[in-house]
């Protein structure tokens, strides 16, 4: 029988402490109205044990009972990553996701490439960088990150890969502004009843021509950095001295920024169309934007 170096022991037993405490911690921050769906999404802990489960009890000793039940599983540390992911998935829209784009090197075929091959690939050279983890395993010369981020992994998803005519989730406390009634009580003639159902027609129709008429992706915010040049014909001025440009930074945010964006013309307060900077968005694929001088 070979025996195991008194170091090498305490190693082992190190790490078995540092998996039972991944597990505490993750299991820990699972919302009790979510605890057994996500359990049994896991699927590490079988039907049987969870049912010796008393899950009305309080939320430290339930944790205590179900780090006990996946110590007697031997529950890996593989397994406690999986269940992190799957609760990751479940609340991914409290995180900020950014998007990188792959790209091949000059002259060579952009391509699918084999999920299975590329797991394979991950696997073996998943000991160097992420980054460089994905380059070699998926083909691809080189990952850049994009100025794109938001909350929503399936907006992300259409807006790269152009895929508009989906449902996309809605914020329920809000309404279409082309929706609400502005409550306007006014006598008019009809020549201006007239003018302004050409006028609204015409907002509609280039509004439609701009966004579509599918749902827009849901994306939270928009940002603009302006750097530009203090321009002035006075001689003297302070600003006209400098020699570093002025900077400023300008946020759009709404919890579904590319509707309400498309809903501005159409409730009259904006003109139609709006600014290619505001508009251009899923085309350009970002939401983060650096404006120089020319």
């Amino acid at each position: 029988m070979r025996r195991e170096p008194a170091g090498d022991v305490g190693r082992a037993k190190e790490m078995d402490e540092t998996v039972s405490e991944f597990f505490r911690r993750t299991i820990l921050k699972i919302p009790m109205t979510e605890m057994m769906t996500i359990l049994k999404t896991w699927n590490v802990l079988s039907e049987n044990q969870l049912q010796t489960v008393n899950f009305r009890q309080r939320k430290e000793s339930l944790v205590q009972d179900l780090v006990l039940l996946c110590e007697e599983n031997r529950a890996s540390l593989k397994d406690a990553a999986l269940l992190d992911i799957i609760y990751t998935q479940f609340h991914r829209h409290q995180k900020v996701w950014d998007v990188f784009q792959m790209s091949k090197g000059p002259g060579e075929d952009i391509d699918l490439f084999d999920m299975e091959q590329f797991k394979s690939s991950f696997k073996k050279i998943l000991k160097r960088a992420l980054k460089n983890a994905l380059t070699i395993a998926s083909k691809h010369h080189q990952i850049v990150k994009m100025d794109l981020r938001s909350r929503y992994l399936d907006s992300l998803k259409a807006i790269v890969f152009k895929q508009y005519n989906q449902t996309f989730e809605t914020h329920n406390s809000t309404t279409p502004l082309q929706e609400r009634s502005l409550g306007l009580d006014i006598n008019m003639d009809s020549r201006i009843i007239h003018e302004n159902k050409i006028e609204k027609e015409r907002v509609q129709r280039v509004t439609q021509e701009i966004f579509g008429d599918y749902p827009q992706p849901r994306l939270e915010f928009a940002q603009y950095k302006l750097e530009t040049k203090f321009k002035s014909d006075l001689n003297g001025g302070i600003l006209a001295e400098r020699e570093e440009p002025l900077r400023c930074l300008v946020k759009f945010s709404s919890p579904h920024l590319l509707e309400a964006l498309k809903s501005l013309a159409p409730a009259g307060i904006a003109d139609a169309p709006l600014s290619p900077l505001l508009t251009c968005i899923p085309n350009k694929g970002m939401n983060y934007f650096k404006i120089r001088d020319k």
